[in-house]
């Protein structure tokens, strides 16, 4: 959790729309705003509260490095690490179940060794194998149950080469708040829109981590817009995820952290390999 009183730490930027509830403002003389760009709404928020976070990125770099062949990141948004990783040389497939994601991965992704594949995590069959399978931003976290979990493992251990390992970043709690200022909201501008996220939010409801954001968009002519998003992550300890791959095929062959920062909590990367 971030400073204290002042809202959460981010954990780890996470994609997805939530519910809005839009701040009514009354009438107004001015003529209405154009409307916002035409790329997707989710594309643009994806990238203000995800694109800018770097604190997994040597890690999945020196994974990349040490498998030394193809790559498949699961979950790949716009291609934070996609694109990171292919700029380094290594060949990718990028794999998301978001059609607008996997467009504009594609449009950054000219004249890069990567792949973009629409899919989804939990059942997915690319007809090869992998040296390294990513699974960065508590993407297992996302799914509703362990059941889900189950069907992305199973999928992973199919698809994973023999010596290949197996990443999958999560995170095991929120950490106690700290004494400081309160975060700095996350912003971008697109064709005269601006766009801010700021996190409000970070707790334990029952089974579930929970963090919201209030989301700002303002038009060229000055007209404010809100919203509320709120992203819930299943919990999920490194025992349970060992337990979890083993039935799936997999067996656990060590453990990296991500340390945190002054916005966002660090994670618990858990490594496996192709079961006997």
């Amino acid at each position: 959790m971030n400073r204290e009183g002042q809202g959460p730490r981010r954990a780890g930027p996470v994609g997805g729309e939530g519910g809005a509830l839009r701040a009514g403002h009354g009438p107004s003389s001015t003529p209405p705003s154009p409307p916002p760009p035409a790329r997707g709404s989710s594309v643009i928020w994806h990238d203000v509260e995800c694109g800018s976070y770097s604190a997994d990125l040597s890690l999945w770099e020196e994974l990349a490095g040490d498998a030394g062949g193809r790559v498949l990141d699961l979950g790949c948004g716009t291609g934070r690490v996609a694109l990171h990783l292919a700029r380094r040389g290594h060949r990718l497939t990028a794999l998301d179940a978001e059609p607008a994601f996997v467009e504009t991965l594609e449009e950054r992704a000219a004249g890069l060794p990567v792949t973009g594949v629409e899919g989804d995590a939990r059942g997915f069959d690319l007809g090869t194998e992998f040296d390294l399978v990513l699974a960065p931003m508590q993407l297992l976290q996302l799914f509703d149950d362990a059941s889900e979990r189950e069907r992305c493992l199973g999928c992973v251990a199919a698809h994973l080469a023999p010596g290949g390992v197996a990443a999958f970043a999560i995170v095991e709690g929120i950490p106690d708040p700290v004494d400081g200022p309160s975060p700095l909201p996350d912003t971008r501008e697109v064709d005269g829109w601006v766009y801010s996220s700021l996190p409000i939010e970070a707790g334990i409801d029952a089974d579930a981590l929970r963090a919201r954001r209030l989301r700002q968009t303002v038009s060229p002519d000055g007209e404010l817009s809100e919203e509320l998003d709120e992203i819930l992550l299943t919990m999920l300890d490194r025992a349970d995820l060992e337990h979890e791959a083993e039935a799936a095929g997999l067996r656990p062959v060590g453990v990296r952290n991500v340390p945190p920062s002054a916005d966002h909590v660090g994670s618990t990367v858990v490594l496996f390999g192709k079961g006997s």
